[in-house]
């Protein structure tokens, strides 16, 4: 089971949460950047890596058993904030698209550069499948 924490008082936390208290199996994952299972980008899009990107990440947690409902938190490295800032409602449809309308607790941060040239963001994810949920 998943509890987001919300202070009483504070203003809402749009696109994320402030904090999530969870039971259960814990899953992690590596930093997953925009490029397909054969480890090729497809795009040079932000919009379209972030969207590869989470896909990625809802394609490894399934080998646990998790879903995306399951994630409790992900860090995101991104190359440019420019470029995250740039198109918020395309990224937010990307992310619904595949995540869907759950905000776990978020941070990002930007990086001057990522191992792979190519990538333009890399995203971490953790979830905790609740006991009999598997």
């Amino acid at each position: 089971m998943h509890e987001f924490l919300h202070p009483k008082g504070w203003k809402p936390a749009i696109g994320y949460s402030n904090g999530v208290a969870a039971t259960g199996r814990m899953v992690f994952t590596g930093g997953m950047v925009g490029w397909n299972g054969d480890c090729e980008f497809e795009t040079d899009d932000f919009v379209g890596q972030v969207r590869q990107a989470l896909a990625n990440i809802v394609a490894v947690l399934a080998e646990a058993g998790a879903r995306p409902e399951h994630i409790v938190r992900l860090t995101w490295y991104v190359t440019s904030k420019a470029e995250y800032l740039a198109d918020l409602k395309a990224l937010g449809a990307a992310y619904k698209a595949t995540i869907g309308r759950h905000y776990p607790a978020m941070a990002l941060v930007q990086v001057v550069a990522l191992v792979e040239d190519r990538a333009k963001v890399e995203i971490e994810a953790t979830a905790v499948i609740p006991e009999g949920d598997a």
